[in-house]
């Protein structure tokens, strides 16, 4: 009786040559490398049953017949039995990606350009006593942005006196009191203010009056509008600033000294000029 193993090899080889027979070059050169160590297989294998000892080399000689066909997959049971699913390869980057180095989706949204006149619509009062102009200014400027106050009210939150209101830094104050979300910033000018600061309060009335917010200047001095008339304060005076026009190179005044001349013109220069050695709440 031919011997098992053989009846296998042969087998295995007739499938081989009928199914792939152009690899049964490589097949027959397994099968007989696998044939002349069938013995010693079996020989190692004695305390195991026949048909388990069968089965063993078999399963070693498909795997050898695999190696032999250049196939590189794992012939264990544990290892063909599991798929695998490779994740998918994008070429195309996120969205939040693109997003995050795309300038154009990133930018924030400019500030729109202020109109090059502007003049808030305000509720003028003039000073009901000689030291009342801080109030009266402050109280000027509050009414371009809706909000009322008496010059009362206001002296007493600036600590107003006879000798007047001491400084632009409780102008800030109180008007940031009085306007949501504080806006309001000093800027004092302890000397001739230089190119910059003129600029800077050019910006700073722009901004302002733009937001509908009028500006209070603490001036000192005398100073000429652009209608020739002479204004003249040489122990100091509070004014608003409630307009604007050729882009804030002039700025419209709301005076509450006089009546009769409620409000005027004058250049940011001139009004940069006025305000030596004082300051202003913007």
């Amino acid at each position: 009786m031919e011997d098992p193993v053989k009846h296998t090899l042969k087998r295995q080889l007739r499938r081989l040559a009928t199914e792939r027979p152009y690899q049964i070059v490589a097949a027959s050169a397994a099968a007989l490398a696998i044939a002349t160590t069938t013995g010693a297989l079996l020989t190692t294998a004695d305390d195991a049953p026949a048909g388990q000892r069968t089965a063993t080399t078999v399963a070693e000689m498909r795997s050898d017949v695999a190696a032999s066909r250049g196939d590189v997959r794992d012939a264990s049971p544990s290892a063909s039995a599991v798929p695998t699913t490779a994740a998918p390869a994008t070429s195309a980057a996120s969205p939040a990606a693109k997003a995050s180095s795309n300038p154009d989706l990133t930018r924030k949204p400019e500030r729109p350009k202020p109109p090059a006149t502007k003049v808030l619509d305000y509720d003028y009062e003039a000073q009901n006593t000689y030291y009342n102009c801080g109030p009266a200014a402050t109280r000027n400027a509050l009414s371009a942005a809706g909000i009322d106050r008496t010059q009362e009210e206001l002296g007493a939150e600036l600590g107003t006196t006879e000798m007047g209101t001491n400084s632009a830094e409780d102008t800030t104050r109180v008007l940031n009191a009085e306007v949501k979300g504080s806006p309001y910033r000093t800027r004092m000018f302890p000397g001739a203010p230089s190119a910059a600061q003129m600029d800077r309060l050019q910006a700073d009335v722009v901004k302002a009056v733009t937001d509908g917010r009028g500006v209070v200047a603490n001036v000192v001095g005398d100073a000429t509008d652009t209608d020739g008339s002479w204004h003249s304060y040489g122990g100091g005076h509070y004014i608003a600033v409630v307009g604007y026009k050729d882009n804030g190179r002039t700025v419209r005044i709301a005076d509450s000294a006089n009546p009769a001349d409620p409000s005027y013109w004058i250049t940011t220069i001139d009004l940069a000029n006025w305000i030596t050695s004082r300051g202003y709440s913007a």
